[in-house]
């Protein structure tokens, strides 16, 4: 039984480790404008903690370098189980967050 554990961890260890390099690969293809994948290193830490600024508590639990919304986006889990999307420039600025699954039109068609 411990090895099955143990086996699951190694996959999954190397999973996120294959998709961080992949991720890294194609930040640096792209040029970051049109490529999509998680945040890493130092940039990482820059933007959760503006993140968790912006928001006042939660957890970080997903991150995208070029979103079509913003140069980086993070998601928080806050502490209710509700998860907002948290936009961010370059410069590691807040420039939108939104609750996730919120719907921009809502509301638009109730008169």
């Amino acid at each position: 039984m411990n090895i099955t554990r143990k086996t699951k961890i190694l996959i999954a260890g190397l999973a996120v480790a294959g998709l961080a390099v992949t991720g890294v690969s194609v930040a640096a293809a792209g040029g970051g404008d049109d490529s999509e994948g998680p945040i890493t290193g130092s940039n990482l830490d820059q933007a959760s903690a503006a993140a968790l600024e912006a928001t006042g508590e939660g957890e970080v639990t997903d991150t995208e370098v070029g979103d079509e919304e913003s140069y980086y986006e993070v998601e928080v889990t806050l502490d209710d189980g509700s998860e907002v999307d948290v936009q961010l420039d370059q410069d590691f600025t807040v420039v939108g967050q939104e609750a996730e699954g919120a719907d921009e039109d809502e509301g638009a068609d109730e008169d």
